[in-house]
Formats: structure tokens, sequence, C-alpha cells
């Protein structure tokens, strides 16, 4: 098995051989997407980062890997930094740092179908002031020397039926059609996976955790859908849902079919539409719209089917994780679990409810100096045991065909010190804030983010991640428009006002480098809130999580009055609904760690 030198090594030989001076290298595949299959795993291969985001770039002798806060000790555990240089994202970029190594007359490889065009618009803008060119390549050159790498998924695509979707395909294009008419334009490119699938009401299994099939669309004004997807992919019970209007090709057909519209106005998303597609659809002669792919939103704001499906969704998973909790309360005690085990028995309740699809995520299954890592990812390697006087911590959650599941708990192994109960009383006081928090329509993520933090801010504290990220309707666990994070995240989506309907996370957090991690997360429903007097219209948040929050780990001398009613409120909700679903043990041990304070 070659070593990440030696793939360094065949990359830079292969660079000579296309005559490039360097290249990009990102985490994502042809539709933008953030989690992509094993066969566009490029960034792993080359360099051995596992994390969800990232990039790198090489330039001649030297190599960087650009992350942000969230993988500040993961890249460091699993790149070799003599290899390497880390670079921290957003005080630089890939695009940044081959700007400032590169030479006059470099010729700075990417692949056009992993970039956007904004993207390759700007990095050719920084390296022209060096007298540098960025050069787009016909075939990736990591495809050419990973020997062995994995074909696209082979996954047929599966219907997502009209009573979880809410809306059928049939609505869903019209509207789409009504969109392109209004902007007077004869078509729209999907390249976005999540899109494609909602849009259609298909799912499928070619992303591992996200119930996706690779596949792109045009959508045509008069409603009808050219899919291009493998046709193997495509089964007759599929093919009988899409119905006529909807036009399979092969998925090789499509640069072809982008250079089919001279003359005619397209829309694309430049933000989920690659460069490629933009190339082919100007050397066709298109006049090309930049507009937001009309799925995003009506995506993002679930209707009554799909908030329903949710709802039920979340309280059969909070009552697999209330059994998880309750059987780790009595085994973590006996100094016989480790971070592997325990995911795995997690794993075991949710699949007990005899309706989980796939998780949602891989597990963060995380104790001691491994919880510092928000988005570690336990391996036979890395799995600690589960000691006394430690802080376990465990991000999971589930694909449901009525709801997809997130959620963060945080427990104490044996007794906690005063530090750990303070560092988790201040995230479960920012948690509340935001959790309680009542705002006029047209607020954004990013004015709410301080709620989260303030208590942490009031100790000099704080945490490098997001506190909220859309959550889909069976389909992507991190999902956009709408965000809750600081002015200066990396991530996109703070700037989008929020929506009834909308699905977010509220996971405030603290990480003591080399000794635990503490984080709580719940999902929340954006809904209406009736204020009396209100001179605008207000929003506020319900919880759709429910599971208990451990009490062992909190200072309840740091909670106000209001901070222990929203606790024992959100207790009580937790025994009244999660409880009727366990067996008796188990309903007992939760009315215990759910007993008001």
């Amino acid at each position: 098995m070659s070593t990440i030198k030696d793939r360094l090594a065949a990359l830079a030989a292969q660079l000579a051989g296309d005559r490039l001076s360097g290249f990009v290298i990102p985490l994502t595949d042809e539709h933008m997407s953030e989690y992509v299959g094993a066969y566009a795993q490029r960034l792993e291969w080359l360099t051995g980062f596992a994390g969800s985001a990232g990039s790198a770039a090489v330039l001649g002798q030297k190599a960087a890997i650009f992350t942000d806060g969230r993988y500040t000790l993961q890249v460091r555990d699993q790149v070799p930094g003599d290899l390497f240089e880390y670079q921290d994202v957003p005080k630089t970029s890939a695009a940044a740092w081959l700007a400032d190594h590169a030479a006059a007359g470099d010729r700075i490889g990417y692949d056009p179908w992993l970039h956007t065009r904004g993207w390759a618009d700007a990095t050719a803008k920084l390296l022209a002031a060096k007298n540098a060119e960025l050069v787009p390549v016909a075939v990736n050159p990591i495809d050419s020397i990973w020997a062995g790498r994995p074909a696209p998924s082979t996954a047929a695509l599966e219907i997502h039926a009209d009573d979880n979707a809410g809306r059928t395909a049939a609505q869903k294009r019209e509207d789409v059609a009504a969109w392109l008419k209004v902007h007077g334009a004869s078509a729209v490119v999907i390249t976005a996976l999540d899109s494609i699938a909602w849009l259609l009401n298909i799912r499928g299994r070619d992303v591992d955790r996200t119930p996706v099939a690779l596949a792109f669309a045009i959508v045509h004004a008069d409603a009808s859908v050219d899919l291009f997807t493998a046709p193997h992919k495509l089964t007759p019970e599929v093919r009988a849902h899409l119905g006529p209007q909807v036009r399979p090709q092969d998925r090789n057909a499509f640069d072809d079919a982008l250079g089919g519209f001279s003359g005619k106005t397209v829309a694309a998303d430049p933000s989920s539409a690659v460069a490629a597609v933009f190339a082919a659809l100007t050397s066709g002669g298109a006049t090309i719209l930049e507009a937001r792919d009309p799925c995003v939103l009506p995506k993002a704001i679930k209707n009554a089917v799909e908030i329903n499906g949710t709802t039920t969704a979340h309280r059969r998973d909070g009552a697999a994780l209330t059994r998880f909790l309750h059987w780790f309360d009595g085994e973590a005690a006996k100094g016989q679990l480790t971070e592997l085990s325990a995911a795995a028995r997690l794993r075991q309740f949710r699949d007990q409810t005899n309706v989980l699809e796939d998780l949602s995520f891989d597990t963060i299954s995380a104790t001691g100096a491994n919880g510092a890592s928000p988005h570690y990812r336990v391996s036979e390697a890395s799995s600690l045991p589960i000691t006394s006087g430690s802080i376990y911590l465990v991000d999971s959650g589930g694909q449901y065909r009525d709801g997809t599941t997130d959620v963060t708990r945080t427990m104490a192994v044996g007794t906690p010190t005063a530090e750990m109960k303070d560092r988790f009383t201040r995230v479960l006081k920012g948690h509340i804030a935001l959790a309680r928090a009542v705002f006029p329509a047209g607020t954004r993520g990013v004015q709410l983010d301080s709620l989260a933090r303030q208590f942490l801010w009031e100790v000099g504290l704080d945490y490098a991640h997001g506190t909220g990220h859309g959550v889909g309707s069976y389909l992507a666990v991190h999902e956009g428009p709408q965000r809750i994070a600081a002015a200066w995240s990396s991530q996109p989506g703070n700037d989008e006002p929020l929506q009834a309907g909308m699905i977010l996370s509220n996971e405030p957090g603290y990480y003591k480098t080399g000794e635990y991690g503490i984080r709580i997360e719940n999902l929340v429903l954006v809904e209406p809130r009736s204020v009396p007097g209100a001179e605008k219209d207000l929003l506020g948040f319900r919880e759709l999580t429910l599971a208990p929050i451990d009490r062992n780990l909190i200072d309840t001398g740091l909670l106000t009055e209001t901070e222990r009613k929203w606790l024992n409120t959100y207790h009580a909700r937790v025994i009244a609904e999660i409880g009727p679903q366990l067996d008796d043990p188990t309903r007992t041990w939760l009315e215990t760690a759910a007993a008001p304070i």
C-alpha cells in the first residue's frame, strides 16, 4: 500500500507530465457536495484527512492543507506535518496560499468539475498578479495516479413517497416552471444532489449517510425535466414514478446537453453549479442567468407533512437515544466501554426501531482528549477506553423515511470536576438562551449566534464552530441556506432570514485541548410566536429533539430561575413523550434522570 509520501511523489510526477506547476484538491464532487461518495474522496486519499470540509494545494516541493477551527486537532492527527503545512481557514485559503507562493510562469491546475466559476475567476485573478496562470484540466491528475480508486455507486434510485414528501413531484416541477417564467428563462440547471432528490421525490444510496443519487437535472419552462443518471439505476418502478415528463438520459450526456441552448436563457446557481457547467453553457451560446437554485428555499421550509414526519422521527429517535443513555449510565461505571463499543451499541438501539435507513453521519463518539476535536471520527486506531472521571460526548443521528435527526449529549463518567460542571453549565445556559429566543421575522442567524456564546465569553472562552445548521427531511443532515454562526465563520448562510418551517440545530460547545469536549445539541423548528401587543411578526424555536440532558454536569448555582424553568419544562416533555415508548426500568431511570432541579 502506498504511503502519503509516495502519493505526493506520484502526483508531482503526474503534474510534471501534464506541464503543471501545482494543483488544488478540494473535498467535494461534481455537485459541490459536502459529503461525497468514495470515488470522490481525493483529499483523504492524498493527505489522510478524513474530515468533512477542507482542501489542499500542491506547488512544486510545497504542499498545504486548509481546514477551519472544527478540525484544528484532527488535521494534525491525520495529516503528516512534514509533508503538508497546516493552514487555518478563514485566515487564509488555498487560493491565497498559491498566490503567495507562485512564481512567474507557474501553471496551476484545477478540475473545473470540482470548483465554482467564482472560485476559478477569483483565483485566476490572484495568480495573474504574480504572472502565473490557473489552468483547467481535462483529466484530474489524482484520478490518473489513484490505483484502486472506487467506482461510483451503482445503487438504484428509490421512490420517496408522497406521504412523506407532502407534495408531489409534479407540483414541485410546476413551481419551478413558474419560477422560470417569472425570470424569463427557458431552463434551469440543477446540480445539487439533494435538490434533485427533493424535486423529483427520489432518494438514493450513492453517498454514505445522505440518501441521494448521483444525477444532474435540467428543468424546462414546460415543467419537463431531463434527468442525467446511470441508466442501470432506474428501475421500472422509478421510471413509472418519474412519469413521461421526466426524460432519463445517461449521466455522461450532461456536458453535451448543456451546449444545446444557443440563443436561450438558462439559469444556474453559481454556488452549486461548477465552473465546467458555466463553461459548457457559454460555449454553447446560452445566455446565463445566475440565480439561486429554485429548490433550495422550498426544500428548507418544511411543509406540514414533513413537520409531522420529523416530529414522529424525533420521538422515535429520542426513545432509542434514551435507551442508550440508560444503558451507558449502567455500563460506563464498569470500566469496560470504549468509544467504538459505545457507538456500536447506540447504533443497535436505533436499528431496533426497525425503520432506520442509515445513520445521518458517522457517529462522533469521544472521550477525554478526543472529545476536544469537535468533528472527531472514531476508528480502531484512535478509540479510547471510557474511564471514570472523564466526560463522554456522543453526537449522532438517524436517517428515517419521515425525518433526519442529529443530537449531541455529553455525560459525566464518575464525578466531574468543578471546572467541567462550570463549562457544561455555561454551554447549557447558551443553549437555553438560543432556545428561548423570540425574534422578528427577517432575523438572520448571525444576529442570534452570540446568544449561545455569551456565557462562555464572560470568562474568556469560546468555540470554533457554528452554533446551528439546517437539516433536511430524509436528506442531508447539513442543509442550507439557513445557518446560525458568528460573522467570522467561513460557512455560508449567516445572512439568510429564518422562516417558519426551517429546521436548525442548536449546538453550542466548549473544548479543552488535550482534556475533554462538551456540546449540547437539539434540533429546533422555526415557528411563529404570538406575543401580546407585538407590532411585528415574531418567530421562535420549538424543540424537536427529546432526550435527557445530564443533570450531573450542571452547577445549579449558575442557573437563573428562568433557566431552571426551561430545563424542567423540557425534561417534563421528554418524560411525557418518550416515557411511554420505554420499558419499565428505562422509564424509571428517565424519571430520575429528567427530574426537576
